[in-house]
Parts: structure tokens; sequence; C-alpha cells
């Protein structure tokens, strides 16, 4: 069963409790700043177990295209991957818009590239549920269950809440039990549609291709009722502090793999299309959402 909710306003309340969180690799007492060695975060977008075969990939092919070891590690949730840059433990991280603007706010972090997915740079939330489940409208989600993907995921929670808040049936920075009987924060896109998709919650609060997660069977049984306007793409970000040429070299090295004999290797980066270069103002929009709900100042 996924996590329960817990208040979002602890969550928030200053680096202390947003920053805190751990990591898979590497281990306790590695030193934060080596220049030596280019370190990269993953959030747990899909299953940890996958992801780390990936890492072996395309930590490879970006030691050889930048000339200096590249090491990577699967962060336990999004607030461990913006500690990690405030820390110096990793000098870039993939990173959904949300945890993208909170770190900008909160360490000073830069945006580097953007996602291209399905021809596009931007995506949508939606509200999955079963087609079984009686559930066809905004309003009869009252007092049903929900999975989210994280608490600083913006297609993955911030989104899908504002499609509720905007139906009118729920107040921007209200605790969301108010609304739904139990919210549950899955881990990820993967383990918050499986939850809704195995009958544990009734509703799903996620991307709009966390259904491609599923099984064909699966993919055959659920359907969404709603989805939130558009959202920009998940991005690359790196510490404010990171060596101009290191960073430069890794967003050379990344938007290779847009060239035809590289395109194989972006499975192993979530599976987009490609890369493009990007600038903050691109993310804007998502800073004014999560000042609505005050998650920044």
């Amino acid at each position: 069963m996924p996590s329960p909710c817990f208040d979002r306003r602890a969550l928030l309340a200053g680096a202390g409790l947003l920053l805190t969180g751990g990591a898979l690799w590497p281990p306790a007492g590695r030193a934060a700043a080596d220049e030596q060695v280019l370190r990269l975060a993953f959030i747990p977008q899909e299953s940890p177990e996958k992801l780390l075969g990936d890492i072996d990939v395309i930590t490879e092919y970006l030691a050889a295209e930048i000339g200096v070891p590249v090491e990577g590690f699967v962060t336990l949730d999004h607030a461990a991957a913006v500690e990690a840059l405030r820390s110096g433990t990793a000098d870039i991280s993939f990173a959904g818009a949300l945890p993208y603007v909170l770190a900008h706010d909160q360490v000073g972090a830069e945006v580097l590239l953007s996602e291209v997915y399905r021809g596009r740079s931007e995506y949508v939330a939606r509200l999955f549920v079963r087609k079984d489940s009686g559930i066809t409208t905004l309003a009869g989600l009252e007092d049903k269950t929900i999975a989210f993907a994280d608490p600083i995921s913006e297609s993955g929670y911030l989104y899908p809440l504002e499609i509720v808040a905007e139906a009118g049936l729920l107040e921007p920075g209200a605790d969301p039990q108010s609304f739904f009987r139990r919210v549950y924060f899955a881990g990820g896109y993967q383990q918050a549609i499986q939850a809704m998709a195995n009958g544990l919650v009734d509703v799903a609060g996620v991307s709009e291709f966390a259904d491609l997660l599923l099984t064909p069977a699966q993919q055959s049984q659920v359907t969404w009722i709603a989805e939130s306007r558009p959202i920009p793409s998940h991005a690359v970000i790196a510490r404010q502090d990171l060596d101009p040429e290191l960073k430069e070299a890794f967003v050379r090295a990344m938007l290779k793999l847009n060239e035809p004999e590289q395109r194989h290797l972006l499975q192993h980066v979530y599976g987009p299309d490609g890369y493009v270069r990007a600038t903050h103002a691109a993310y804007e929009p998502v800073a004014e959402v999560a000042r609505r709900y005050g998650l920044i100042g």
C-alpha cells in the first residue's frame, strides 16, 4: 500500500523538512565536492531497479563524451534530489517542473534541458480511474481514495489538485483530505497508477503518460475523467555553482542523444524523444501555481 498523506505545510516548513530524504547511492560519508567526478541524481519516476540498470548505460556514455568520470544514483524521492544539489552530493539532477522551481527558489538551481516527448515539450496531468468504478465526473471523486506520485511532483500531485480546485471542489492550499477520503503518496507514477489499477485506491493523479506503465490488459480497464492545463516537461537541472565548462560539456553530450546514431540511449534516461535547451521562463507558470499553494514565496 502506498504511504499515507502527510501535512504539506510541515513538509514545506523550511529547508529542514523539505530537504530531507536519502538515496540508494552514494554511501554515507561520501565527499560532497569532487571536481573530477560528475554526479547525477535520478528521481524514481520509474522503478528504482530499472533505473539502476539505466544509470550504468548512460553514465558510461556521458563519461566517454565529457572526459571525466560520471556517477549516478537514485534518490528516494524528489525532495532528496533537491537536497543532493544543495549539499553537493549531486551536480545535476533529472527533475520534474515543480521540484525544479522549488530547487531554483531555495538553492539557486539552474535548468539546463527540457524533455521532448511525442513532439512536445509540455504535457498534462490526468485523473485516472478504473472503467468499472462508476466514477465519471470530478464531483464523483468526493470521499474516494486517491494515490499521487510524490508531494512535490507537478503532474503527480500539484496539478491534479488544481483540476479539482478549478472545478470549485477544493480550495487551493486546503488539506486534500477535506475532499478525498484518503490520500496516499505512492512514490512514483508507476506505483500510483498501479495502485489504482489493482484496486488499492479509487483514483490516481499522475502524468498523462502514466497509463503506458501498465500492462496492456490493465490499460484496457482504466480511463481518465479530467486533465490539467499544459505543464512544462520534465527537466535536467544543475546546482548553482557547477563549473560552467563541465556544465556545457554535459549539455552538449545530452543534446547528442537527439542524433540518430545515439537515439537508442534515450531509453536509459526515461525514454523521451530527445532534449532541448531550456530557460527558467518556460517554468514560471509552474512557479505561479506553486506560489498559489504556498510552496514558494
